[in-house]
């Protein structure tokens, strides 16, 4: 095994790595949740039906997804997407209450996902603990 010792090549952390990973995960996830609706898959579209949606909203729910996961997946607007997911969770809390969705299974999955996302996030980049207020240096 060798060992890198140049001082100038970056090291990653465990908890970089962590992050990092958690973050492909949710990538994919995103990602194949919006291009099925973009897409216009029968079930996707009978899915926003079924939360009291026009099918034809199924496209803009999908884009706004994929767009928001693009500039999350972008390091330098990493923290935007981030914002703007958490807004689309946040969205799909409200509209999986308001189709009376039974809350540990459906509702609050928005929240978890949420939580999962902003942890990677942090482990990528523990300095936004600082922005947050919940670290001090």
């Amino acid at each position: 095994m060798t060992t890198n010792n140049d001082p100038t090549t970056p090291r990653r952390s465990r908890a970089w790595t962590a992050g990092a990973a958690i973050t492909a995960l949710l990538g994919l996830f995103f990602a194949f949740d919006s291009i099925p609706k973009i897409l216009g898959v029968p079930f996707a579209r009978e899915a926003t039906e079924g939360l009291g949606f026009s099918p034809d909203k199924t496209a803009v729910i999908g884009w706004v997804l994929l767009v928001c996961l693009a500039v999350f997946l972008i390091p330098r607007t990493a923290v935007l997407g981030a914002l703007g997911l958490t807004a689309y969770l946040g969205g799909a809390v409200t509209t999986n209450l308001h189709a009376d969705k039974p809350l540990a299974g459906f509702v609050l999955t928005g929240v978890y996902v949420g939580v999962l996302m902003w942890i990677g996030l942090i482990l990528r980049r523990p300095e936004l603990l600082r922005v947050l207020g919940l670290r001090r240096d």
